[in-house]
Formats: structure tokens, C-alpha cells, sequence
């Protein structure tokens, strides 16, 4: 049988340095979350003080389709864009209408209000858009086929495109037109 006389008063160090540690991260762990509430509130006092922009105001004009210079859709998701003068390319019933870009056809719908206007265009028309760019949202296509909107066949080609333009403003340029109608007249 082994002899531990040597050992005899010497306290169990183990079970002790256990606890100091537990309580160091627990006080650690109680630190962090008063820091981490900290930077929450003054985050919440600095978006109150912000100023909103105006509406409008960071409207960045993008050459949709060019990707050759570096277009990229997803980059320009939820905001305002306005292209420069494009022609249009063929029209997506009554809801919207395809643009020529240097990549072939991109999608623009007419926003409720424009729709309500009876703002149209023509197939060659030169046209400046300005509008938000979104993802295509495939259950929002079925819902303009089903109301009649579009064609089953415009259905089908719309559902190949990943992105569109919401149309907030659509300005027929100068040139060869086509004979499109801004005013909804006929």
C-alpha cells in the first residue's frame, strides 16, 4: 500500500481553482453583455439623430446589363437606379416591358401608379427608366398572368428573368420612337 504522509494538509487544489475559474468567465461573460448593451443604445441614439435623404437623392444612373464593365444586378437590389437611353426591346403585355442591353433583354414592370396612369410604351421606343431594381418574384408573375396581365407565353419568358427595374418614371427620348404614348392617352 502506498504511503501520501507526504501529502497530509495539503488542501485539494483542483476543486478550487474550478470555481475561481468558473466565476473569472461568469464575471467576464457579465462584463461583455454590459458592454455589448451599451453599444446597442448608442447605436439606437446615432440612427435617431441621421437625418433621412430625401427621396430621390441617390439615384445612381447604371448601364443595365453591361457586364462587361462590371454590371451586376444583386448589387443594386432595393435601390433607385435610372439607366440611360435604351431602346425597348418587345413589351410584357400590359404589366411591363423588355429593354435592349448589351447582354440581351432586361425586364421593367410598370409601378401601380403608372399602370393606373395608363402609361405605355412602343416596341423601339428610346426610353430614359428610373425605378427600384428588384428580384423577380415568381409568384408575383403567376399573379399578372392570372390577372391578364401578361400571356401565358409572356409567362413563360418572364419567369427566365432573375431581375427587373419597378418603373416609378418612364421619359421617351428624342430620336426614332416609335410612336410610343406617355401621357396614356391613345
Amino acid at each position: 500500500m502506498p504511503h501520501h504522509a507526504s501529502r497530509r494538509g495539503a488542501a485539494d487544489m483542483g476543486t478550487i481553482l474550478m470555481i475561481v475559474a468558473f466565476a473569472v468567465i461568469g464575471g467576464f461573460m457579465f462584463w461583455l453583455n454590459g458592454e455589448a448593451a451599451e453599444e446597442r443604445a448608442l447605436r439606437e441614439v446615432v440612427e435617431e439623430e441621421m437625418p433621412e435623404e430625401p427621396v430621390g437623392s441617390t439615384v445612381a444612373e447604371v448601364m443595365l446589363g453591361d457586364i462587361e464593365n462590371g454590371f451586376n444586378a444583386d448589387d443594386h437590389v432595393g435601390e433607385t437606379i435610372r439607366t440611360p437611353r435604351m431602346e425597348v426591346a418587345s413589351l410584357l403585355g400590359t404589366q411591363g416591358f423588355w429593354l435592349n442591353t448589351p447582354s440581351g433583354p432586361f425586364l421593367v414592370s410598370w409601378s401601380p401608379e403608372l399602370l393606373a396612369e395608363g402609361v405605355t410604351v412602343s416596341q423601339g421606343d428610346q426610353v430614359v427608366v428610373t425605378g427600384e431594381m428588384r428580384t423577380v418574384d415568381l409568384s408575383a408573375i403567376e399573379a399578372w398572368a392570372a390577372q391578364g396581365s401578361i400571356s401565358e407565353n409572356d409567362r413563360i419568358v418572364a419567369e427566365f428573368a432573375t431581375h427587373l427595374v419597378r418603373a416609378e418614371t418612364v421619359e421617351v427620348q428624342g430620336g426614332d420612337m416609335g410612336g410610343g404614348d406617355m401621357d396614356g392617352g391613345n
